[in-house]
């Protein structure tokens, strides 16, 4: 593509005039890694565009672009005024390639050609910047002062190696969707630099949030060496994993999680900061990746299924206000938890291709993820509560309780600004990764969403385009229609979900099999031009059991809250700025019949109230599903230091303090839908 003007400051231009020109050869790979230890994924990534949003889903990422996702640079000062991601004095740090991280794909998921020449600015700033060394980033300010490039001889006027491995994620995106030819050179000089610069200045030079997040940096290494198979990009993983946080024998040995759960006081915090244990989730697959040894599978399974046991909340994530926190329904998360813990079940699921992952990543897209930010895209929520009977301002029972008291608003600023920025690549990265690329040249339908996919697929590389038609997670049915010029035999591979009992596909009308849910089945045919397959996935009323012997009803991949009409009221922060408060105008303080827990299916009625449109927003007025039962107030049950503490239970998980002997009919909405709410209940007589 055409190479655009430098951004970079007059006085370093003799320096990085000596760059490599764009189309100049990596250099010679080493030969002293195996490649035989390098396992391929089982599912390969789509290329970034290759995806296309339609219907809901489509009109959430417009909304997006209109937001903050499209609009950062000119709302947030931060990132707005002399950004040093292109060339200025102004933030070099993890915010500007956070925002890009989401931005980039967005651009590229919805070909919007305004927001792609915005994100290229930073992207050519970036690529036509990398010093002789291979070094790139901001200009530190060392290299300012003396005015020379940072290379092998002064690795130390360098700065955090953190900010550099979100950029490369960036990068590898764009690449993907442009195939640029400078990126591939670009990424290789790096990481030959790093390879010998880690040596000196291990990643915790200087932060300890390169050290808990090295598992990012060695991913970008492994998929470039899945393209280019330089052998120096073996050497480089177990070098960083060396100096990182050991997150696979952590989540492996069951002693870290348990002390997470016990402990929060300031002795190794960063090991239970709840992003960082997010991105850390994919740290087992990497290394599995590059050893082939299948006990970092088994750590991350079992580190996994404890992080949710002990920490887990009903909407699929685990507390992280900002540590690890318990299961309490009354804890907090952080959004950028959500966003990363996804994004590592979307490298888990290609590593892997383990279904049980798969539901995860539904789980907390579909009710974690919407609750946390406005309509519009433009004020987000630094910690949710699962059961969040307000949004006020306050000092909750989070482990950082900031003296401001703006953690739980609604505001763009509020909280730390980590979110503001990097709240963007959930959506888009769940977009992009609804399909993969399977064996024997197929496609995988692993999450549901309405969109359209172009790939070539069967041994002769036939174009084929399928769209997905659904109002899928609300929907029960699937709708997959084919488009090509011509016949073409290859695998098309769709997951069962775990909930489903028994799914139904059917092909052009006729009923083709069923299948058990929790599994991947295969439709391996000669496909045509307008063939048609629909998957009908049938989803029964079920409740959990979750933190305190509190019940969550449940239908699909969705978890159901009672339904509280909002009350809104707009503050201001002298610091943090505009803020939104949120309170119920209902009673909330039901429980849930006994009756209820043990016949879902006899006591919970569900009715379509209205279908999923293309305009669809995640709010109260466009719930499409409500489900109605009875409820029974417990007069006790009552706000204190502005949360519900759960009420306690007997050992059958029944409360038995005072309860009204009336029965209530109460509804019950998808969690996403909802600001405030009770998802957790308590269970009475």
């Amino acid at each position: 593509m055409k190479r655009r003007k430098s951004f970079g400051l007059l006085l370093l231009s003799s320096f990085f005039a000596g760059l490599m020109p764009a189309d100049a050869h990596p250099h010679p790979p080493g030969n002293q890694a195996d490649t035989n230890t390098f396992v391929a994924p089982v599912y390969r990534a789509l290329p970034l565009g290759a995806v296309k949003p339609q219907g809901w889903l489509l009109h959430q990422l417009q909304i997006m672009r209109d937001g903050t996702t499209g609009h950062l640079d000119e709302v947030y000062d931060r990132v707005k005024n002399d950004n040093g991601w292109l060339g200025g004095k102004g933030d070099g740090g993890e915010e500007t390639p956070y925002w890009l991280d989401g931005a980039v794909p967005l651009a590229y998921l919805l070909d919007d050609k305004i927001l792609k020449d915005k994100v290229l600015r930073y992207i050519n700033w970036t690529l036509d910047h990398q010093r002789p060394s291979g070094y790139f980033g901001p200009v530190s300010k060392t290299e300012r002062e003396k005015n020379t490039p940072v290379g092998l001889n002064n690795v130390a006027d360098g700065e955090d190696w953190w900010p550099k491995m979100v950029m490369l994620k960036v990068l590898q995106q764009y690449y993907t969707a442009t195939n640029d030819s400078r990126v591939l050179p670009f990424m290789t000089r790096y990481f030959h630099y790093q390879l010998q610069a880690l040596k000196t200045c291990p990643l915790g030079k200087w932060t300890e949030w390169a050290t808990s997040r090295g598992a990012d940096n060695v991913m970008v290494a492994q998929w470039l060496y899945s393209i280019t198979k330089d052998k120096q990009l073996l050497e480089l993983p177990a070098l960083i994993q060396s100096q990182a946080f050991t997150w696979s024998d952590w989540l492996g040995n069951r002693s870290w999680v348990i002390d997470a759960a016990a402990q929060q006081n300031d002795q190794h915090w960063m090991r239970r900061h709840g992003v960082n244990v997010a991105m850390g989730l994919k740290d087992p697959v990497i290394n599995y990746q590059f050893t082939g040894n299948k006990k970092y599978l088994e750590d991350l399974h079992t580190g996994f299924a404890d992080l949710m046991h002990l920490h887990g909340l009903p909407m699929g994530i685990f507390s992280a206000d900002e540590d690890l926190h318990g299961n309490a329904p009354t804890q907090g998360t952080e959004l950028c938890a959500v966003v990363e813990a996804m994004f590592s079940l979307e490298e888990i699921i290609a590593i892997t291709g383990d279904p049980r992952y798969m539901e995860a990543l539904e789980r907390m897209t579909f009710n974690a993820l919407p609750t946390q930010t406005t309509d519009d895209y433009n004020n987000k929520q630094y910690f949710q509560i699962a059961n969040q009977v307000n949004i006020k301002r306050g000092v909750f029972n989070f482990s950082l309780p900031f003296e401001r008291e703006m953690n739980n608003v609604l505001g763009m600023r509020a909280g730390y600004t980590c979110c503001l920025a990097n709240m963007h690549q959930g959506w888009t990265k769940f977009t992009s990764h609804l399909w993969y690329g399977a064996a024997g040249n197929g496609l995988a339908a692993l999450t549901y969403s309405p969109n359209e996919v172009t790939a070539k697929v069967g041994a002769t590389n036939t174009p084929v385009t399928i769209k997905e038609a659904t109002g899928y997670p609300f929907e029960d049915q699937v709708r997959f229609q084919f488009s090509m010029q011509q016949a073409v035999a290859f695998p098309l591979q769709l997951r069962i979900p775990e909930w489903c009992e028994e799914a139904t596909v059917l092909i052009n009308g006729e009923k083709l099999r069923t299948a058990k849910g929790g599994q991947i089945i295969t439709v391996q045919r000669n496909w045509k031009n307008k063939d048609q397959l629909v998957l009908q996935l049938p989803m029964q009323l079920r409740t959990s059991n979750w933190g305190r012997n509190s019940r969550a009803v449940e239908r699909g991949p969705l978890v159901y809250a009672l339904k509280l009409e909002e009350q809104w009221e707009k503050g201001h922060d002298e610091v943090e700025g505009d803020y939104f408060s949120v309170y119920p105008k209902d009673a909330w303080n039901y429980g849930l019949p006994e009756k209820v827990i043990r016949d879902p299916a006899k006591y919970l009625q569900v009715s379509v109230v209205k279908p999923v449109t293309d305009t669809f927003v995640w709010n109260l007025a466009h719930a499409p599903i409500r489900i109605t039962t009875t409820g029974k107030q417990i007069p006790e049950w009552k706000l204190v230091d502005d949360v519900a503490p759960q009420p306690v239970t007997d050992r059958n998980g029944i409360y038995k303090g005072k309860v009204n002997d009336q029965e209530t009919p109460i509804t019950l909405v998808p969690y996403g839908c909802t600001k405030v709410r009770i998802v957790a209940f308590p269970v009475v007589k």
